[in-house]
Parts: C-alpha cells; structure tokens; sequence
C-alpha cells in the first residue's frame, strides 16, 4: 500500500498551477431530487434568541389542537437547483478559474437519478453516477459519498443500499454491501464530514460512534472529506486523521443552493474512471480551497437558505414557493405532503417575517454588506 499524500493549495485568483494538473473535480453536489431532511430544526430553533421562543408556543399550540408533537424525522425539503444547472455552474467555475475541463459528481441524498438523467442529456462525455448514502450505524448513522458507479449496474446497487438504510430485514451485511461497491475499479467511496454530529446524539457519542466504524469498515473507505460548510477548525482535524491513519482527504463542497462549490480538487487525470484510481492506488490528493471558501461561513449559509426560500416561476416540478418544496408527513394518514397544504399562505406571521428577513440578508444586494461586517469571521489558514 502506497503511502497517502494530501495536498492543500490555497487558491488565489490568477494563480498558476502545478504541471501536470489535468483537470478540477467538483465533488458532494445537491439537486432537487436530494430529499434534505428537517430534523435539525428543533437543535437550532432552541439556539436563536426570540425565535425560541415563537418557536416553542408554535409546538405548544400544534400539541393542543393535534394530541401529539411534529416529527421532524419525517419531515424534507428539497434543493432548488437542477442537474443541468449544478453542472453548468460547476463547470464554469472551474474552466474560468482553471482553465481546466472539469470532472462533476453529484451526490443527492440515497438518490442517482441526477446523474443518470445527465447521462442521457451530456453524452459527449461521461458523467458520474454517484449519492450521498446515508449509513445507519450504532446510535447514528454516517454519510458516504459513493461517486461513478457502473451505469448498467447502478440501479440494482443503489437498491441494495437502499435496503440498509431503510433497515430492511432482507438487507446485505454492510461489509458485503462495501464489496459489492468496489468490485468496479472505478467507484469511489469518501466518507463524507466525519466529525460533524449530523445525528445529534453529542460529540462523545458521534466520536465513539466513528472511531467502532472505522475500526470495522475503513478498509472500504478510499478517502476522507473536507467539506465547503463544515468550519476550518474541523476541516483541520479531518486532514490530522487521514495523515494519522493513513487515508487521503479530497474535497466536497456540499453545495445546495445556487453558488459553485468553495472546495475543489485537481488531478492528473483526464476522466473520473482515472480519478478515482489516483485516490485508490495511488492514494494521492490535491485539494483547493477556493476564495470564497475563506469568508464568513455564517453569510454564506444564509446565502444559501435564501436560495431554498426564493420563489422559482419556472420550477422544473411546478413548486415555485419555499412551501411547495417541504413535504411533511403529519400522520394523518395522507403521508408526505407539501407544507402549502397546511401553510396555504405562508404560516404564521412570526415565521414569514423570520424568512423575509433571511431572504433580505441573503440577497445578491445585501450580501457584500454583511461578508464585510462579518469578516472577522473569515478563515485564517495559519492558525
């Protein structure tokens, strides 16, 4: 086994490139059929000042009227962003930063048809079938971004993984469902923010939970992931764990509104089939962390939740408004439903005011006003 080699380049606008630099690979990203689920709502609505408040009476009065509590495991939203369009859009970001072709894997959650609809669309050239699996394991469960899978193989795999997720008595072990994945020399497996507690059972419990999984299944894992909106200071500590065990970090940037990924990686390679060997055998990595990487993460995350609650005219599925792109299952025996159903005018008052203000925060005009008053927040690599 070669040794793993990770390396950082801080990307600069005009920047040259190293010689032998093939392409830049945009990995981790999220269209509208990724399925994003809402149960995080509760973590972070008790965090804000105010709105914790509201937030509170709201669950109260829903508890009065109904008999029972909102399960926000069942309920999702969905990106507004299509395949076509993340494809442009990545692929312009690197050819005008570059000057490079580009290699773009999509990864929507437990979902491929992103890249088996590209496949039909960009047939000059190949691109990747690829998902964001999620992995229960333990008390949590694990994201791995499982990038190129054989196009005449890909539905029956993605069914089988399916399987154990859903928890299905009739699922593979997870150690036969690896093997199955990396019988092709070409897919790629990155166990996506490995320090991230995405399950909300506590930092303790993720980091045991993480160290039992990589004990039984790291021999799976061809990398590990930095991510475009996870902080610097966790970015660091995944790039310490990969020297540590020796597995290669590449980059995913995560992206689920409209603005090109902030963390990218350059190859040797000329197609994904080639990528994916350089990080398997030859466990080697480049990764570039692009400018906008480096600004305040709170603004770009507003941002992006602007993104998801702007209205779209021309939505490819017909839901123009933020309402129509949540689904939520009330057990009411109707099962998922757009939350226009319940909220036909938008909900109460303190939300659409709550929403009305991000959307301001993270217009296109607004946006450079609040990076600057939030650029003591931006990324110091040295530290």
């Amino acid at each position: 086994m070669k040794q793993a080699r990770t390396q950082m380049r801080v990307h600069e606008r005009g920047m040259a490139l190293s010689r032998g630099i093939a392409a830049a690979v945009s990995l981790h990203c999220h269209t509208h059929h990724s399925r994003e689920l809402l149960n995080f709502i509760p973590h972070y609505a008790a965090m804000i000042p105010v709105v914790s408040g509201l937030f509170r009476s709201e669950m109260d009065r829903y508890l009065t009227i109904h008999g029972k509590t909102i399960d926000f495991s069942r309920a999702w939203w969905t990106p507004p962003a299509t395949a076509r369009q993340v494809l442009e859009m990545e692929t312009k970001q690197i050819e005008r930063e570059f000057d490079l072709p580009a290699l773009v894997s999509i990864t929507d959650h437990d979902d491929i048809e992103a890249g088996m609809r590209l496949q039909l669309i960009e047939t000059s050239t190949r691109q990747p079938i690829s998902l964001e699996w999620t992995v229960p394991y333990g008390k949590g469960f694990f994201h791995l971004g499982v990038h190129n899978l054989p196009g005449e193989r890909a539905h029956e795999i993605t069914a089988e993984l399916m399987k154990h997720t859903e928890g299905r008595e009739d699922a593979k072990p997870l150690r036969d469902l690896f093997a199955m994945i990396c019988e092709s020399r070409e897919t790629l497996i990155v166990l996506n923010h490995p320090l991230w507690d995405i399950e909300f059972i506590g930092a303790v419990e993720h980091d045991e939970c993480l160290r039992a999984f990589l004990s039984e299944h790291q021999q799976w894992l061809h990398a590990f992931e930095i991510n475009g909106f996870r902080s610097w200071k966790e970015n660091k500590a995944v790039l310490r764990m990969g020297e540590d065990l020796g597995v290669p970090v590449v980059a995913g940037g995560d992206r689920h509104g409209l603005q090109p990924n902030t963390l990218l990686n350059l190859t040797r390679a000329k197609s994904f089939d080639e990528y994916a060997a350089e990080i398997r055998e030859d466990a080697w990595s480049t990764v570039a962390l692009m400018p906008e990487y480096g600004e305040s993460l709170v603004a770009r995350t507003i941002e992006v939740v602007a993104d998801v609650l702007r209205t779209y005219p021309n939505h490819p599925l017909g839901q123009p408004r933020w309402t129509d792109r949540i689904f939520v299952d009330t057990g009411d025996g109707c099962g998922s439903c757009a939350l226009s159903r319940h909220w036909k005018h938008g909900g109460p008052r303190w939300v659409r005011t709550a929403l009305w203000a991000i959307r301001v925060l993270g217009s296109r005009r607004v946006q450079p006003a609040l990076r600057m008053a939030l650029a003591n927040e931006r990324v110091g690599y040295e530290s």
